[in-house]
């Protein structure tokens, strides 16, 4: 990061204008190559992303399965119970 700073302070022009020429340079010719392999990662992001959501419904919907099976089974017991009187 110091290097960067000191590139801008104006102590090093020459290598200031050298850099911003070649990102100018640079970055139409990498771009394109870079591109496809940003998508792909995207891509994985989302289909992970996705296959998580899923999961996860999944299981929300199981857990609240055997929560309604321990209420039931609750009620049951709580019915069943003598009653004091």
């Amino acid at each position: 990061m110091a290097l960067l700073e000191d590139v801008f302070k104006g102590s090093n022009l020459a290598t200031a204008l050298v850099a911003t020429v070649g990102a100018a340079i640079l970055v139409p010719v990498v771009g394109p190559l870079v591109r496809p392999v940003a998508k792909s990662v995207i891509r994985a992001g989302l289909l992970a992303y996705d296959q998580g959501r899923a999961l996860l419904a999944d299981l929300n919907e199981r857990t609240g399965d055997i929560v309604a099976e321990a209420r039931e089974e609750l009620e049951q017991q709580a019915s069943e119970a003598p009653k004091a009187t």
